[in-house]
């Protein structure tokens, strides 16, 4: 393999994938993006080791994971507040920290949010299959051996980036469970009372939510109109209400096609923050505009822009 690089899971979590930022033009044939369900975490931690923002890296539910590195190579973490060590001192959260032979990373349960992101500098070498190296667990396939890893599974490594790199860090962007939506195609099919309890009130993440959606729990929404709908394309970041009353949030694995009510959907921007829901905390909706959506994608892609500019200014 290129580089002869490892990486092995000594102690896998309770889901463990290869990710990229997923498959596109390939939902008219059922097949989901997948990726990574934090994208912005993923591409900060590849642009902090020298790769393309699309290199596959490990997403990480839940931490408790330990990783053994076969031979030198520099990586870093990002997304969710977690407590990691490199034999046992400290590691920090959004900087590149360099590894030797044998060293071993231990990830541990995250404080707040969900999902971390280990990128190591070539990023994880698997096949590409339709156009990503993401693991679909539902559908499994992709990533390594369309599954999630576990114990003893030993990863290649992409070539070496020809770049010099260093230690160096980057401000990560705060963890917060206020996510901007715009008004779904049915949303006005909800009444004013309805409504508010979407918009104004928190919801709570139930622990049956999984790659495909984020189940939610508050108070039952009701439609004013009783006939079913004709099915309809979704994506991830859709806001679907079922028969319960009981919101989905669509992620990563979603179905392309769905019939329930769309009462919303995530703004580009913001879904990153899905990726960070983890089962019993509250996420609270507020309601923008088009225009309000579009100038918070061009603050986020400011806030790429600096990170570029910084860590170029940092080789």
């Amino acid at each position: 393999m290129p580089d002869s690089k490892r990486i092995e899971i000594v102690q896998a979590g309770p889901l463990v994938t290869v990710q990229d930022l997923g498959r596109s033009g390939s939902r008219h044939q059922g097949v989901s993006r997948a990726g990574a369900l934090d994208g912005l975490s993923l591409r900060l931690a590849n642009r902090l080791v020298g790769n393309s923002d699309n290199a596959a890296g490990l997403e990480l539910l839940f931490g408790n994971t330990r990783i053994r590195f076969l031979k030198e190579i520099w990586f870093a973490l990002t997304g969710c507040e977690c407590f990691a060590t490199l034999n046992g001192k400290p590691v920090l959260l959004g900087w590149t920290k360099r590894a030797r032979a044998g060293d071993e990373l231990v990830i541990g349960m995250p404080r707040n949010g969900l999902c971390a992101y280990l990128a190591v500098d070539g990023g994880i070498d698997v096949p590409e299959l339709m156009g990503s190296k993401s693991t679909d667990v539902q559908g499994v396939f992709g990533g390594w051996q369309g599954r999630k890893l576990q114990n003893g599974d030993v990863l290649p490594i992409g070539k070496k980036n020809p770049k010099q790199l260093k230690n160096r860090g980057v401000l990560l962007p705060a963890l917060n469970h206020e996510i901007r939506v715009l008004a779904g195609p049915e949303c006005e099919q909800f009444d004013a009372k309805m409504q508010d309890a979407f918009f104004n009130h928190g919801w709570k993440v139930t622990a049956d939510s999984n790659r495909m959606g984020f189940r939610l729990e508050g108070e039952m929404l009701q439609r004013i109109e009783s006939a079913d709908l004709l099915s309809h394309g979704v994506f991830p970041g859709v806001i679907q209400v079922p028969p319960n009353g009981q919101p989905i949030i669509l992620a990563a694995e979603a179905q392309a096609t769905g019939g329930y009510p769309r009462i919303a959907t995530i703004i580009q921007s913001d879904l990153w923050r899905v990726g960070q829901l983890r089962p019993g905390a509250f996420v609270h909706f507020k309601r923008v505009s088009r225009d309000e959506a579009a100038i918070a994608k061009a603050q986020q892609q400011r806030y790429l822009e600096r990170i570029s500019l910084t860590l170029a200014e940092g080789y």
